[in-house]
């Protein structure tokens, strides 16, 4: 599309999608650039990350925040920089992050920002040090309760979250196993990221099995991205007081039918397993202890991750179908 300099290009939601989001199912709309009022900051918005829960946030059904309503800007989170400040402590120059939308500036005040330490470049604030390294460490350590010598299973162990998973898992003593969809994330996820099993679902003649093989002692933390059949069948390989973490269903948020109940979930009862799901807002207050020892294992070198940096906001409603096709690799964020 053709651009307008010294605008702010939005992208709004137009319809609600049916299955997988469309072209038209998004707005573009160029306005003047919002100007900051007292006690606020004009940010310039650099890097937007695309995540799963986005396509939930399109669908007209309640949920943990309410859904963008039509012709509203697509909810999202970003990492400015802070060019006009009205609000004290804030300088032009500051980099900063927030829930600011699809869109080249936004106005915020005080308690929509987070404030980037110096030194943190944009693009690890919203991988490892951000909302995905956040909700990794907290799912795993916090709900999932892991302990040493435990066995994790994770789904979806190639995206931004699993890949994390797996490496807090070994960073604690535990054997991890991860479930991938391509021949190249499984090499990635063992050569690099030192899993010490990978399944391909893809591939796997029989994914009961291929667990039963690579968790031979069963399941002690199962975190769960994807949901779906891959989630019940992970249900029959529980140990005794077994945890599972449910973070998303990336299988089913484009499901044009309600998806179907876990037919296993019994096993929760046999072995007395707990399962449950989390926000990483639940975690807000204890942000900068996480943020503190995931920058000591990134420094350690004991922590790796992968970016994938689609250039240009106008092309984010395409990148965001590369979540659901499993075509992207490692943390999926637009560079503005």
């Amino acid at each position: 599309m053709t651009q307008t300099p010294d605008t702010n290009l939005q992208i709004r939601l137009a319809a609600r999608p049916k299955g997988l989001p469309q072209e038209s199912d998004f707005q573009f709309v160029e306005e003047p650039i919002p100007q900051p009022g007292e006690g606020q900051v004009l940010v310039k918005n650099l890097y937007l990350s695309l995540d799963p829960a986005m396509r939930g946030w399109m669908n007209d059904r309640k949920s943990y925040v309410p859904p963008i309503g039509i012709g509203e800007v697509m909810r999202g989170l970003t990492v400015g920089e802070v060019v006009e400040s009205r609000l004290p402590g804030f300088a032009p120059g500051d980099l900063v992050s927030g829930i600011f939308g699809w869109q080249r500036y936004a106005v915020a005040r005080a308690k929509d920002l987070s404030r980037i330490p110096p030194g943190i470049p944009p693009t690890v604030a919203l991988g490892p040090l951000g909302m995905t390294g956040l909700t990794a460490y907290f799912g795993l350590l916090e709900v999932g309760q892991l302990k040493a010598n435990e066995t994790v299973l994770v789904s979806g162990a190639a995206g931004a979250v699993g890949s994390i998973v797996g490496q807090i898992a070994k960073i604690k003593g535990c054997r991890a196993v991860g479930i991938a969809g391509t021949d190249d994330k499984c090499r990635w996820l063992t050569e690099d990221l030192g899993f010490d099993a990978i399944i391909n679902y893809k591939t796997a003649k029989d994914l009961h099995e291929e667990i039963r093989r690579t968790c031979p002692k069963g399941i002690d933390v199962y975190f769960d991205n994807v949901g779906g059949e891959i989630l019940d069948t992970a249900l029959r390989s529980l140990t005794f007081h077994a945890r599972v973490v449910i973070c998303g269903a990336i299988s089913t948020y484009n499901a044009t039918e309600p998806p179907k109940g876990p037919a296993n979930y019994l096993a929760l009862l046999v072995q007395r397993a707990r399962m449950e799901g989390f926000l990483v807002m639940d975690f807000h207050a204890r942000y900068p202890e996480a943020q503190a020892e995931l920058g000591r294992w990134l420094a350690e070198g004991k922590l790796h991750y992968r970016e994938d940096v689609v250039e240009g906001l106008e092309n984010a409603p395409k990148a965001l179908l590369r979540l659901f096709d499993g075509s992207n690799a490692g943390k999926l964020m637009v560079r503005i």
